[in-house]
């Protein structure tokens, strides 16, 4: 069975890993977010940074959040500069899937050592207005 955008994330991750081996580990996520946004933006990509997305609750809007970037209108992307990463930012990203149409996140982690997580949440299995 064939990865849901799996050619799309297989070249987020390159530019993942050319962001990580030219800066390396130690600077503040927005660092890393303002470089993979200039890498994906120049390797053609459309790259939104910080776009509003409202939650809601039983139809009612109860709130909103900020995802670091989509790519493609597809990908939702969440970038961390942690040691290591952890359930809670998996969890984080899950709900920012469940709020809206994309089916696909991943967590990047500029930490000591490079590490991604991939995240599906099928649309079928939301309840979104």
């Amino acid at each position: 069975m064939e990865l849901l955008h799996k050619d799309l994330v297989d070249l987020i991750l390159k530019a993942f890993y050319d962001v990580y081996n030219e800066l390396g580990y130690g600077f503040l996520e927005k660092v890393y977010q303002n470089a993979m946004y200039w890498e994906l933006r120049s390797r053609g990509f459309s790259v939104e940074a910080q776009k509003q997305i409202k939650v809601f609750y039983k139809n009612v809007e109860v709130g909103e959040y900020y995802p670091d970037l989509i790519v493609d209108d597809l990908i939702i992307l969440e970038l961390k500069a942690q040691e290591i990463l952890l359930n809670e930012h998996e969890i984080q990203l899950i709900n920012y899937l469940r709020s809206t149409d994309k089916e696909v996140g991943l967590l990047l982690n500029f930490g000591k050592k490079p590490e991604f997580r991939r995240k599906v949440f099928s649309n079928q299995r939301k309840n979104l207005p």
